[in-house]
């Protein structure tokens, strides 16, 4: 205790930092709660929580197996009692190839549940999550949406055993009226300071347990390390990125600009060319900007 002017002062001694759960750290953290898993696979599901009888977190080997993902994306698989697999990730950045990504990776997850000699019809659901801190469908103001196989001419239902849901955070309106369980989850995933959650812990038990393992791991040194370890490889990642891409803008306006001075002076673009050293096609086109 502190005294000022003989007035007694407490010291304040709770350190206000908390977790976004949009780090992937923080959200697997999270999601190795029973709780909180049971709470937003129902959500998933769109069931109620008391359906579930239990969730069972399975390992992760895909990232390390296929390390196209710079970043070592950490997702979340669980298995339900029913034997339904759904593989939860958080994304805060959107990839090249996006799509084919997803594709690839529930495929992966589908095909792997049979072992050599096994029938195809053991095969069971699986579902697979994105939920994305960047807009993907900018054509509309969907946060999310479920995929399935369906007939191009009738839309009539193929199989419902692979099924992607992508779930866009940055698409959430200020003023929710869905009560869906999966929104108010998307709203806690989303959120930004401690108020924000607390406020969100008080509509529903699950999401009450969800911000007590929040602040839980906000107050784990080591999870800490581990999240602001996880910020700065994002951060760093970020700023390299946006380096490579000015100078390659930088490279290409010097490129533009010594082929215009080479054809300005009347040299072949065969000539060009080779005095670039780029193909006689990446000449054409650059003086036919120009032109126009």
């Amino acid at each position: 205790m502190i005294f000022i002017n003989n007035t007694p002062m407490e010291t304040q001694t709770q350190d206000d930092f908390i977790m976004l759960p949009t780090n992937d750290v923080c959200f697997a953290g999270l999601m190795e709660n029973p709780k909180v898993r049971k709470g937003f696979c129902a959500a998933v599901m769109r069931i109620r929580p008391e359906e579930i009888a239990e969730t069972e977190l399975l390992p992760t080997h895909l990232r390390r197996e296929y390390a196209d993902d710079k970043l070592g994306i950490l997702d979340v698989r669980v298995k339900l009692i029913d034997s339904v697999q759904i593989n939860l990730e958080m994304q805060v950045r959107n990839y090249e190839f996006w799509d084919e990504r997803a594709l690839f990776y529930i495929s992966k997850i589908f095909s792997d549940q049979l072992k050599s000699g096994d029938s195809y019809g053991m095969l069971q659901k699986c579902i697979h999550v994105s939920i994305l801190d960047f807009i993907r469908f900018p054509e509309d103001k969907k946060c999310y949406r479920t995929i399935h196989f369906r007939d191009d001419d009738d839309n009539a239902l193929y199989n419902d055993k692979m099924e992607l849901q992508i779930l866009e955070l940055k698409k959430l309106p200020k003023e929710i009226s869905s009560e869906e369980d999966i929104v108010q989850w998307m709203r806690f995933f989303s959120g930004k300071t401690r108020e924000e959650f607390k406020l969100m812990a008080q509509t529903s038990e699950y999401l009450g347990e969800a911000y007590e393992a929040l602040q839980k791991l906000s107050a784990d040194d080591l999870k800490r390390l581990e999240y602001e370890a996880r910020e700065k490889a994002l951060k760093d990642y970020n700023t390299n990125m946006s380096s490579a891409r000015n100078s390659g803008i930088k490279t290409g306006i010097r490129l533009a600009s010594n082929v215009y001075r080479l054809h300005s002076q009347h040299l072949s673009n065969e000539a060009i060319a080779s005095e670039c050293d780029i193909s006689v096609e990446e000449v054409q086109e650059i003086v036919a900007l120009f032109h126009q």
